[in-house]
């Protein structure tokens, strides 16, 4: 193969290259941004080189500085996953480094691929079943307003050079139009340096199933079957699955000829990504081709057993592939989460930045792969995508990987950043994703008043105060030990029962806890619960069994005061435990008065200031935008809760770094 290959990448897909090349003896250079000196592809890396500070521009896609990383390190090929630094490498290798090898297409296949228009048009001429729109690019916002209204709303606005749902903006009306016009073209020259637009058609309610192609140099394509990838938010993938419950082979068979057939009229050579919106009549229409390693290629890799990035290496070397379609298998099933640092309370995930002061993946679980590029104490910056990990579980059928990726969910220890593990569990255990009765709205449609966590039956929530109860009794009667015995063993207690008050949500309960050995018997609604666990409460992971069903919780916080978090069936739920009597003395604590907010307009999230609509003196009306805050490349308009007069604005830096606010 090669000697040494650069990885001009970040995160869990440069380690899961790294991974690869070491499987084949190939030694790996990772480069990285000033705030990425410690980061776990680094790490793992033979050879690392900083290119620069934080941002992307100019660092991981600061062609200037790959270019002499490649030359200095002597790389003889270089693996990248962003399409315009792609086919930048390419051009410039073409006029200097002539003898270094790019793992993927040739820059042909990356610049019609990679730009929507062009690739629309290349499928039509294809024989590629189409989305109905406007085949050029749009100038300005009126014409996006004209284009729409000939097409019909809905739309969708879409960055040409985009992908990963960045610069895509759904339009139902002129409004809707000009404002998406604005922050999907911002977007677009953020996230790919280049604002292009184009119009579609918006397919109301599809799915977005797509296949996964892989060609050689000699003319030889295959399809590696489909992935499921409907569960999304914001037009970016949540939760992915290989095989599709909806397709049957004779569906799959025409997306994947078709598929094919586009990648052969490009002259494409690597593995890339063919993706559809699919109805509810099963017809296809193209949406975009991704000329590289996908997100979701794990689901692929599990059920075909093949090592999409071996391939990539060998097709690059000129090798063919070693396989014919007859030989491409579906074994099994397999499913993929996307385990992001964001507050799904909040527009179902806004980012959430901070160090992880704990981390456990639950590699322990059979069955599981976990796919990151983080570790305990890493860094989630404003910087970068906010993705912790890809989550893959791999069962004999879907049944079983469900099951294994709820267990996964559960023993998946995260602290520090907020993070979207309950939301990620309600997707995978609701009926109706378990019917497979989904669609890109499915999100918007179960939770339509946003995402509220877990609902808690009336035996969910009996189990979940016994558990905390006993947990509190077992807390309480470790501190009374030192070393294995009393502290004072003239006073030995022989306390055996307990009388609690549990406040839950809105409900505050009388609980009485006996103990029983290791077990506690545990009285809540009149009903007895039996709760047994080993109690090891240095633990981040407990596993308790209630009444025979085991549940594993994790306590996230506790205080003096009784207060405790608890992680339970994926979501966390604030609890206070008293004892009866410190119960009955607490009505006698005044309560905190909650800060009045009504005229503070605060960011949901960290990011940078990008416009302010406003100055000290405007009055504004309920809904105005008042400045737009940028975040993980994503751009959201921030509003005024109520019609009043802007009193004053603190500095950019002030509001971006510090205080997350406007007053």
């Amino acid at each position: 193969t090669f000697e040494k290959l650069l990885i001009a990448n970040r995160g869990e897909i440069a380690c899961r290259v790294i991974k690869t090349c070491k499987k084949m003896g190939i030694k790996t250079v990772a480069i990285h941004s000033d705030v990425d000196a410690n980061a776990v592809h680094v790490k793992m890396a033979d050879e690392a080189v900083c290119v620069g500070p934080a941002p992307t521009s100019k660092s991981y896609l600061n062609m200037d500085a790959i270019m002499e990383v490649i030359r200095k390190t002597r790389a003889q090929a270089v693996s990248l996953n962003v399409s315009i630094c792609c086919s930048c490498f390419i051009y410039r290798k073409q006029k200097s480094q002539k003898g270094v090898t790019f793992i993927g297409p040739d820059t042909h296949a990356i610049q019609a691929m990679g730009d929507k228009i062009e690739s629309k048009l290349l499928a039509k001429n294809a024989k590629v079943n189409t989305i109905p729109g406007f085949d050029g690019v749009v100038k300005d916002a009126d014409e996006a307003v004209r284009i729409a209204r000939e097409i019909g709303y809905p739309v969708m606005i879409k960055a040409s050079a985009g992908g990963g749902g960045k610069g895509m903006r759904i339009a139902w009306d002129d409004e809707e139009t000009r404002e998406g016009f604005r922050f999907s073209s911002q977007e677009a020259a953020s996230s790919f340096g280049d604002d292009r637009l184009l119009i579609e058609k918006f397919i109301d309610n599809p799915r977005h199933i797509e296949i996964q192609v892989l060609a050689d140099k000699h003319g030889n394509a295959l399809w590696l079957n489909e992935r499921e990838c409907s569960i999304q938010r914001r037009n970016q993938k949540v939760v992915e699955e290989a095989p599709s419950t909806f397709l049957d082979p004779e569906t799959r068979r025409a997306m994947g000829e078709q598929a094919v057939a586009l990648a052969k009229a490009v002259k494409y050579s690597s593995a890339g990504t063919v993706e559809f919106l699919v109805d509810s009549s099963k017809n296809f229409y193209f949406l975009e081709m991704n000329t590289r390693l996908q997100v979701e290629h794990p689901v692929t890799e599990c059920i075909t057993g093949l090592d999409l990035v071996q391939e990539m290496i060998r097709v690059a070397k000129g090798y063919p592939l070693r396989h014919k379609q007859a030989d491409i298998p579906i074994n099994g099933w397999a499913v993929e989460c996307r385990v992001y640092a964001e507050d799904p309370y909040k527009s179902f995930g806004l980012p959430s930045i901070g160090k992880l002061s704990q981390y456990q993946e639950p590699l322990h679980v059979p069955s599981v792969r976990v796919d990151s590029g983080i570790q305990q104490g890493s860094d989630i910056s404003i910087y970068y995508d906010p993705m912790i990990s890809k989550l893959i579980t791999y069962g004999s059928n879907r049944a079983e990987a469900l099951k294994r990726m709820e267990e996964a969910l559960d023993n998946y220890v995260i602290r520090g950043v907020a993070h979207n593990i309950s939301l990620l569990r309600e997707v995978i255990v609701h009926p109706r994703f378990v019917q497979g009765d989904i669609s890109t709205k499915f999100l918007p449609e179960v939770y339509p008043d946003g995402f509220k966590g877990h609902k808690l039956t009336d035996l969910e929530r009996r189990q979940l105060l016994a558990t905390a109860a006993s947990l509190y009794v077992a807390e309480q009667l470790r501190s009374q030990r030192f070393l294995g015995t009393q502290r004072i063993p003239i006073a030995k207690s022989k306390r055996s029962s307990w009388e609690l008050s549990v406040h839950l949500g809105d409900g505050i309960y009388p609980v009485a806890v006996s103990k029983d050995g290791s077990s506690f018997s545990v009285e809540v609604d009149g009903m007895k619960l039996n709760v047994t666990s080993e109690w090891n409460l240095a633990s981040p992971l407990l596993s308790v069994t209630i009444d025979g069903t085991q549940r594993t919780i994790q306590r996230i916080s506790r205080n003096a005061s009784g207060e405790t978090s608890i992680q339970f069936l994926g979501t966390v739920y604030k609890l206070q435990i008293l004892t009866k009597a410190a119960a009955e003395l607490s009505k006698y604590m005044p309560e905190k008065a909650a800060e009045d907010t009504s005229s503070i307009l605060r960011s949901p999230m960290p990011g940078t200031v990008v416009a302010v609509s406003v100055k000290p003196g405007d009055m504004v009306s309920e809904g105005q935008e008042i400045c737009v805050i940028e975040a993980m490349k994503m751009q959201n308009s921030m509003i005024a809760a109520k019609t009043g007069k802007v009193s004053h604005l603190k500095s950019l830096k002030t509001i971006c770094n510090l205080s997350n606010r406007i007053e």
